[in-house]
């Protein structure tokens, strides 16, 4: 099984420091503790194919990252005329390449399933990536047969997301390959900090929680989780507590992949702190 755990953005707190080598920008302190990054500032601005090619020459070779599709596409468009905007994108973060792992689609609260737009939408999509994508739908409509159908037809896995008033929206669904139990399939999950969203630290109980459900997974599942609770700095915690509990594999290779070595302190500047 392939489990990689990572936070929204790779902001390292001064608390958590001590956990990661001291040398290097954040981005590279960062990939050599945790597997994988979910990219969040594309959802609200572009970046050049360049920047994304250097992202990815500063990770370790096994390292991966996730990109959150823009608001103008999601929010803003609603799904409708994305044509340009998402082929814009998707030459933009070809710049990852190899390291490029899924595409998440996060959907406003306010945005019911409607059958014509979403699969206009995923149609268009799949016509132009075939990798995978994860979408992270919050209105209830979503999560009825009719939606789900289209999503499984699509190959586009449900995101598990705590918190959620939707009862279905805290378990992974959609398309979960194709025997229905994650074997072959992206199982994603984003916690975003529980009472107090993007804020909570989540206590260890609820770690170990998590952690159970991803060794319950099968062997071929390839299992992302992705702490989003960043605003006060707990993700990371919380990310280091869930890797301690499981048998994550890790890349032995740790430099980065334009592959200099360097000894360089840290700048104070994060790239994604988002």
């Amino acid at each position: 099984m392939s489990i990689v755990i990572g936070t929204a953005g790779w902001s390292i707190p001064r608390r958590a420091a001590a956990a990661f080598p001291r040398d290097g920008f954040h981005l590279e302190r960062y990939s050599r503790v945790l597997g994988c990054v979910e990219i969040n500032s594309s959802f609200y601005r572009r970046h050049a194919h360049s920047v994304y090619a250097r992202w990815a020459s500063l990770t370790p070779r096994r390292f991966r990252f996730s990109v959150k599709v823009p608001r103008t596409i999601t929010h803003e468009g609603e799904l409708k005329s994305a044509r340009v905007p998402l082929e814009q994108f998707l030459s933009e973060i070809a710049g990852l390449r190899s390291k490029l792992g899924p595409l998440l689609v996060q959907l406003p609260p306010s945005l019911a399933f409607n059958v014509r737009a979403a699969r206009a939408f995923f149609d268009l999509l799949r016509e132009r990536h075939s990798g995978p994508v994860v979408c992270e739908p919050r209105h209830a409509t979503w999560f009825e047969a009719a939606a789900v159908r289209m999503l499984i037809a699509q190959r586009i896995g449900l995101v598990a997301a705590d918190p959620s008033r939707i009862a279905d929206a805290t378990r992974p669904g959609g398309w979960m390959g194709p025997n229905g139990d994650g074997a072959g399939a992206i199982v994603y999950y984003r916690l975003h900090g529980s009472p107090r969203k993007y804020w909570s630290r989540y206590p260890i109980e609820r770690i170990e929680g998590w952690a159970e459900e991803l060794r319950a997974l099968p062997s071929s599942a390839n299992a992302w989780c992705i702490f989003d609770n960043t605003a006060s700095g707990s993700a990371i915690e919380n990310a280091l507590e869930l890797k301690a509990c499981l048998p994550v594999e890790v890349s032995k290779d740790t430099r980065p992949s334009n592959q200099r070595p360097r000894n360089r302190r840290s700048p104070a500047v994060d790239y994604d702190s988002e």
